[in-house]
């Protein structure tokens, strides 16, 4: 059989401003495509369904849409929840939709309660006695303050919450395998030890306190991990798919896609990418104005998101207006003069004392603020403006 890792959907999610739910359509239609081309029998979707606890009314039809598709092409569902959705909302319902071949593992009660496949696919409910089942276990995100009490660990800490979980799930196996072979399959939404993290995902805890040990998941078959949002393979049989969209300019150079895992009756035989297109390219730009309004090379990204950064001396006035005539969608702007480092950077404080008038005291304001010195319009326009200050002072 064949199963489908997912994670970090993030339905409802906005990429600096700009609406992302098209695009996730468009990946939910890539995401159909692969099911019926190479056959799926079990979408795994390990966390993070959602962008938010409190979904917008757009964003769950979306979602119920995308699940309804998933059954109607014939696969199941396994979902578990990640620390953006509310587990809670998220599983409301879980018995019913069972029914429908969507299982969702959002509670702790079903830490150990797997969803069970035989070998072809099917939903069993429970194994057969003597054959080969595969048991796909859900661990949601686990926040340790809430958790760690009913969970019987002596400190609330992502390892220990994590490390529970993990026992309880390896004591079930233990038990089903005594009346045949089972194949086990964790879902975790969590921060594993050597995991490359980017701009996008929310930290689950300060200082990287957060971090689980990879050896955590030794001897289970495969370990679908969410939270991350780079696909990477810390081990053969310990990976994160990924969000399937960028959600941030530091996801530039992924390589979007799922890890599409053969199961046989001896186990995981099998594991391959599986590559999502992106609507959009992000581009990362940094030189001088004129030079990115008028360089060839750069045409690649008239089309692109845009994150710019330049490097001008002083600030180009109207920076973004002119940027965007060439480059529509800028969402990022941002200014590291190249010469900055080699210039004295004083202090605001030191600037005001050096002002010898008033019309200093604003010029080294805007040149504070702005990165570059008043013009002759603006010192013109201030000039004027702090006379007819004094002058109506002199009136009182």
């Amino acid at each position: 059989m064949k199963l489908l890792h997912t994670s970090d959907w993030h339905l409802g999610r906005s990429f600096h401003g700009v609406g992302m739910l098209d695009a996730q359509r468009n990946f939910i239609e890539q995401l159909l495509a692969v099911i019926r081309e190479q056959s799926v029998d079990v979408v795994l979707i390990a966390g993070d369904v959602y962008d938010r606890a409190l979904p917008g009314l757009d964003v769950v039809k979306l979602l119920d849409d995308a699940l309804v598709r998933i059954t109607d092409a014939g696969a199941k569902v396994v979902l578990t929840s990640g620390n953006h959705d509310s587990a809670i909302r998220l599983g409301f319902a879980s018995r019913l939709l069972e029914r429908g071949g969507v299982h969702l593992r959002t509670r702790l009660e079903d830490l150990d309660s797997p969803v069970l496949f035989t070998m072809d696919g099917n939903d069993v409910g429970e194994a057969l006695p003597g054959a080969p089942v595969l048991a796909v276990y859900g661990i949601p995100y686990l926040e340790p303050r809430l958790v760690a009490e009913r969970l019987g660990t002596q400190t609330a800490s992502h390892f220990d919450v994590t490390q529970s979980a993990v026992h309880l799930i390896r004591e079930d196996v233990a038990r089903r395998s005594e009346t045949g072979p089972v194949h086990s399959v964790v879902l975790a939404h969590t921060f594993a030890s050597g995991g490359i993290t980017s701009d996008s995902e929310r930290d689950l805890s300060i200082g990287g306190l957060g971090a689980v040990p990879l050896d955590l998941f030794d001897g289970i078959g495969y370990t679908a991990l969410g939270h991350l949002h780079g696909r990477q393979e810390l081990s053969e049989h310990v990976r994160y798919s990924g969000s399937p969209l960028a959600y941030s300019f530091s996801e530039a150079k992924h390589r979007k896609g799922a890890w599409l895992i053969d199961v046989g009756a001896d186990g995981v035989n099998h594991v391959e990418e599986i590559l999502w297109k992106a609507p959009r390219e992000l581009a990362i730009l940094r030189g001088k104005l004129a030079e990115l309004l008028e360089a060839e090379e750069y045409k690649w990204a008239e089309s692109a998101y845009c994150q710019v950064t330049l490097t001008d001396s002083a600030r180009p006035a109207q920076a973004m207006e002119q940027l965007r005539t060439r480059f529509p969608d800028t969402l990022v702007l941002g200014f590291d003069p190249e010469d900055a480092e080699g210039r004295a950077k004083a202090s605001y404080s030191s600037r005001l004392a050096e002002a010898e008038d008033d019309l200093g005291v604003c010029c080294g304001f805007l040149d504070h603020v702005r990165g570059r010195p008043a013009d002759e319009t603006e010192l013109s326009a201030l000039r004027e403006a702090l006379e007819a200050v004094r002058l109506e002072g002199a009136e009182l």
